[in-house]
């Protein structure tokens, strides 16, 4: 094969080797909300259990429509558990999930959610480049929970780009 300047074509060596790129970017949750208890909470402060259920009843949920939520407060009070259940039944059926904490928790939580549904089958016996660069939306703990799933499936595990990657794991010979 000749390119229209007569010189040879340009060959992707990466795309030719096999390699897999796992992005984990691509698994990020896109819409994370977080909800402050402390707007439910009589005179912002005291968790009133008949203010509470009337303030959760009026408050519009459909903002958080297909949303990962965070439950958080933001005052120093105690909050009962049922208070954080109330909340998350509310929100069944208009959040993409819920879960307690901060957006770093909800992005934990969010690619352990990812993680049980992508199939890692297709790593299958591969060698597998997990990329790191412009992933400031993922967690380390990501990284951490997919080399765990990629030990068990792959044949080689590396991180970075194709181009200049490292090495992290190769399955011993006597697995293979």
């Amino acid at each position: 094969m000749e390119s229209i300047s007569g010189t040879a074509p340009i060959v992707n060596k990466v795309a030719a080797s096999g390699i897999q790129v796992l992005d984990l970017a691509e698994l990020a949750p896109s819409d994370i909300g977080l909800i402050d208890l402390e707007q439910f909470l009589f005179g912002g402060l005291i968790l009133k259990e008949k203010h509470f259920r009337q303030e959760v009843r009026e408050h519009d949920w459909e903002a958080y429509r297909d949303q990962h939520v965070g439950l958080i407060c933001s005052v120093d009070t105690i909050v009962p558990v049922w208070a954080y259940m109330l909340i998350s039944s509310t929100l069944e059926g208009i959040a993409a999930s819920v879960t307690v904490g901060d957006e770093a928790a909800v992005r934990r939580e969010a690619f352990l959610r990812a993680f049980d549904h992508y199939d890692w089958n297709r790593h299958q016996d591969r060698i597998v480049v997990v990329k790191g660069c412009g992933t400031s939306n993922v967690p380390e703990s990501a990284f951490v929970q997919c080399m765990n799933h990629l030990q068990r499936v792959a044949s080689k595990v590396m991180y970075g780009e194709p181009c200049s990657s490292v090495p992290l794991w190769r399955r011993p010979k006597d697995r293979a």
